[in-house]
């Protein structure tokens, strides 16, 4: 069955809209995330005097757990999904098919490979298969579903989303946003903590009375600047405030979701603190006056009020909450999780800050 293109499978008579490139956005974020989760935590590497090469041939690994096989596989399926998808412009009826699951397949040997280095991780010919397995999995999704999956996606761009310049890169930024609610030991909305990667101590002692400021302070600037860039790419319709308040609101329930799963269902609403509950409304409050002005005065004041965010969150006192939820939810499986949630949480607002000025200047 060849590979359909971006527009194949509209329906007749419907115009028919543009090619997207998300696709191939998201298959280079999804690889970017797949490396730094394999590789964590990047430190003591070392040189165990074997070759990377010989976990090929290995007898079958000791431990193994049925979670971890599908794990494995369920990781690399939207891997080969996308980098099929990226591809489909290759010459040929399975060119696409077989390059997404060759590339799939041979990112996971590489990073297989390149953890004969670190002490905290086992290369493992098993995980390779089950790696590969996941991405022909993908693949076969791709083949079936893919074209007209993305079809109806680039149709629901022309329809919901601004005429702006790289909207793509956009939805991509906003989607890893919300990879970040998944941190349940991080301030609510907060990015740019980069004390943990820098191994610098918090500036200022615990006390109530400032983390109760500065949390606030880290809400209302995180609410303006995530809901002016979502309205920025959002097309200009009567719902496009609804659309930004199921935004919030689907955050919110990652939030909510992730701290009863990964730490305790007694924690689920551990997130709602008075500093929460006054930074978002205000925050939303500044947000409503906010949408009023131009595009190009919405995309400053988004910018400005990163910047002002990421400061705060770098100034935050220790919360003991955090140490614990952390401490939770680092054991068992979710370790590496973890140290990419986190990751992603503090270079979000790097990425977003440079999105800002290219589109700032097209527009």
């Amino acid at each position: 069955m060849p590979l359909p293109n971006s527009t194949e499978g509209a329906t007749p008579g419907r115009a028919q809209a543009p090619p997207t490139l998300l696709p191939r956005y998201l298959a280079l974020a999804y690889t970017a995330l797949i490396v730094y989760a394999s590789l964590h935590p990047f430190s003591d590497w070392r040189d165990p005097g074997l070759s990377p090469f010989s976990f090929l041939d290995a007898a079958w690994p000791r431990y193994w757990t049925v979670f971890d096989l599908t794990t494995n596989v369920l990781a690399y399926l939207p891997l080969g999904f996308l980098l099929t998808l990226a591809l489909r412009h290759l010459p040929g009826r399975w060119t696409p098919a077989f390059a997404g699951w060759l590339f799939g397949a041979l990112i996971s040997f590489c990073l297989e490979s390149l953890q004969t280095w670190l002490p905290s991780r086992v290369p493992s010919n098993l995980d390779l298969a089950s790696n590969s397995i996941g991405a022909g999995i993908g693949v076969l999704f791709a083949i079936w579903h893919g074209g007209r999956f993305f079809s109806q996606v680039a149709l629901m761009q022309q329809r919901l989303l601004a005429p702006i310049p790289h909207s793509e890169p956009g939805l991509v930024l906003i989607a890893l946003w919300l990879l970040t609610q998944l941190s349940p030991e991080t301030i609510l909305f907060g990015a740019g903590d980069l004390r943990h990667l820098l191994e610098i101590t918090p500036a200022l002692p615990y006390a109530a009375p400032s983390f109760f400021a500065i949390e606030t302070g880290i809400i209302i600037c995180n609410t303006v600047a995530i809901g002016l860039i979502t309205r920025t790419l959002l097309a200009d319709h009567n719902s496009s405030y609804l659309a930004l308040a199921a935004f919030f609101l689907l955050a919110l329930s990652i939030r909510t979701l992730s701290a009863a799963i990964l730490v305790d269902p007694s924690h689920a609403f551990v997130w709602l603190t008075p500093g929460a509950g006054l930074g978002m409304m205000i925050g939303s409050a500044m947000l409503l006056l906010m949408l009023l002005l131009p595009v190009a005065w919405r995309i400053s004041l988004a910018g400005l009020a990163l910047m002002a965010g990421t400061v705060l969150v770098n100034l935050t006192p220790p919360n003991p909450y955090s140490a614990v939820a952390l401490a939770t939810w680092r054991q068992g499986h979710f370790l590496n999780f973890n140290g990419l949630t986190r990751l992603t949480a503090s270079f979000w607002p790097f990425f977003a800050l440079p999105y800002l000025t290219i589109i700032g200047r097209r527009i």
